[in-house]
């Protein structure tokens, strides 16, 4: 197992390159946000003072490896928009994107298992149909427009949750359910077909013919068999709540990193977009590990080479 994790974290050192990389030559070519930055009246002369003292002057691959030498150290750079580190800025709306997305998750489990279990065990049913039908549905919602329904329903008509902000339990429950929805469709299919495969093994006919309670059978057997796969997309969902996030938390005005970095596009605050998505890789590259350590735990029978 040691040996394993060791590895794997050094594979993820030309990941996090390539990713820096990436990033850099895509806001690279976003932009300058010098205009951003002076009025619509600055001089010529202002415009190339300031590049040169934002260090834009320099031919690309100066300004790559400053910042390559800055990411080394934890220095992604500064924002204009802050007039701050960006490092610190964007950990600092972290805990508000944990927050929506354990919440979502949780929103998607609760939907997901039940489902695709009373679908696998009761096929061609209508509870079947219902099931199947709704994974479709919510699969093919967009999040911004099911945030939006949501508002008009529960906060505008209804007056029963708020419209957005962030700060109570009530705050969480329209982005959660918005951000979870897509997740539990797509978590409700791999149940439901995982199961089925399961259910037609020869071991749990056995265990039918042994006498054992169907509820046991399933439970026990079934379903804790059919969770790897379960486990995988629950993992690869990391990089889904992400971008998920992006457009709930511009919805809901969750000041999370989502919201954050849709503002620093907007503003072109390169430094916060940088230090943005390089968290996020990091996160969605660690879900994949734990996600690996796992599927160990489950099944005793995966080895690591």
């Amino acid at each position: 197992m040691l040996k394993f994790l060791a590895k794997r974290l050094l594979e993820f050192i030309p990941v996090l390159f390539i990713i820096s990389f990436i990033v850099f030559v895509l806001v690279f070519v976003a932009g300058d946000p010098v205009a951003l930055l002076l009025p619509e009246d600055a001089t010529p002369e202002d415009i190339a003072n300031l590049r040169k003292a934002l260090g834009l002057d320099q031919p690309f691959h100066i300004q790559y490896f400053t910042y390559l030498a800055g990411l080394v150290q934890g220095d992604f750079g500064f924002s204009y928009r802050y007039n701050d580190h960006a490092l610190p800025i964007v950990l600092e709306r972290l805990p508000a994107t944990f927050e929506l997305a354990i919440a979502a998750m949780i929103v998607a489990i609760i939907i997901a298992i039940p489902m695709g279990i009373w679908s696998a065990t009761k096929r061609n049913s209508m509870l079947d149909f219902v099931a199947t039908g709704g994974a479709v549905l919510g699969r093919a919602m967009p999040n911004f427009w099911l945030g939006i329904m949501l508002i008009l329903l529960f906060s505008v008509t209804l007056g029963w949750l708020p419209v957005s902000g962030r700060g109570t339990l009530q705050h969480l429950i329209l982005p959660a359910i918005t951000l979870g929805t897509g997740i539990a469709a797509e978590m409700t299919r791999l149940v439901r077909s995982s199961m089925i495969e399961i259910l037609n093994q020869d071991y749990i006919r056995t265990a039918k013919s042994k006498g054992l309670r169907k509820f046991f059978v399933i439970y026990k057997h079934a379903f804790r068999n059919s969770l790897i796969p379960v486990i995988t997309i629950t993992a690869l969902q990391t990089s889904t709540l992400v971008g998920g996030a992006l457009v709930t938390e511009t919805v809901f005005a969750w000041p999370g990193l989502g919201q954050l970095l849709i503002q620093a596009i907007n503003t072109r605050d390169m430094a916060i977009v940088q230090a943005s998505v390089f968290i996020i890789a990091i996160l969605v590259i660690f879900m994949n590990l734990v996600a690996d350590i796992l599927y160990r735990v489950l099944d005793p029978r995966i080895k690591y080479n």
